[in-house]
């Protein structure tokens, strides 16, 4: 195989993976005061779901691969957590342990890649603290602070940029941002703003789950929206 068609090869499993992600819908986490708080709407199984102590993860794509990851990252966690100390188990191991795996099947044409986006959260003792990685399809990865989403296609994604660009989260309440969150997603999902809600949402489930953090010290995670299934 020459460079050509190597790089020819990628860019076709890179077009097929957008593709089976473009019906997905978006995830969106943001810091507040009282914790991370990730919103989405699903069809069937959860998006959202706590790793770790401290750590959040969500995902979009094909079900079974955003299983995959999560199985991964919290079986990582928790050998990470047996052999060395639940402080050493933090989202940079994490991200950096799930990720290497999903690079070498994006690159590797005798298997199929993973079809998902998935986005990591470490909860901090402030909002200044909180850190996200985002995972993309082809082990890359990128970390930002404040708020993070995963968007299933450009459009959507400037939109929620530019939604969360204008968003003042400091002493927002849960409610409040949720409320906000939900909408935004919606925005992303009908960009002419031609649909109802009702529209927007038929056959969706709303899905919002927060990792808090405590004066104690304590993380508890959540589900706000959705249910345990």
């Amino acid at each position: 195989m020459t460079p050509y068609d190597w790089q020819e090869g990628i860019g076709h499993r890179a077009q097929f993976v957008e593709a089976r992600l473009a019906a997905g819908v978006p995830v969106i986490a943001a810091s507040l005061d009282a914790g991370i708080l990730a919103v989405t709407y699903r069809r069937q199984s959860r998006k959202i779901f706590e790793i770790y102590d401290r750590l959040m993860f969500a995902g979009l794509g094909q079900q079974s691969d955003v299983e995959s990851m999560r199985v991964a990252a919290i079986d990582f966690s928790h050998q990470e957590g047996f052999q060395r100390s639940e402080q050493d188990v933090t989202i940079q191991r994490v991200v950096a342990a799930v990720s290497e795996p999903v690079k070498r099947a994006f690159a590797d044409f005798s298997s199929p890649p993973v079809v998902a986006r998935t986005m990591f959260m470490q909860v901090g003792e402030g909002p200044e603290l909180d850190r996200y990685y985002l995972v993309d399809y082809d082990g890359d990865f990128v970390n930002e602070r404040g708020a993070c989403y995963l968007s299933s296609s450009q459009q959507a994604a400037e939109i929620i940029q530019k939604g969360l660009d204008e968003m003042e989260m400091d002493g927002m309440s849960v409610d409040e941002a949720c409320s906000q969150l939900e909408a935004l997603i919606m925005r992303s999902l009908d960009p002419e703003g031609t649909k109802t809600e009702a529209e927007i949402t038929e056959n969706l489930t709303l899905e919002a789950g927060i990792l808090e953090r405590s004066k104690e010290g304590q993380r508890i995670f959540t589900l706000l929206h959705g249910d345990w299934d």
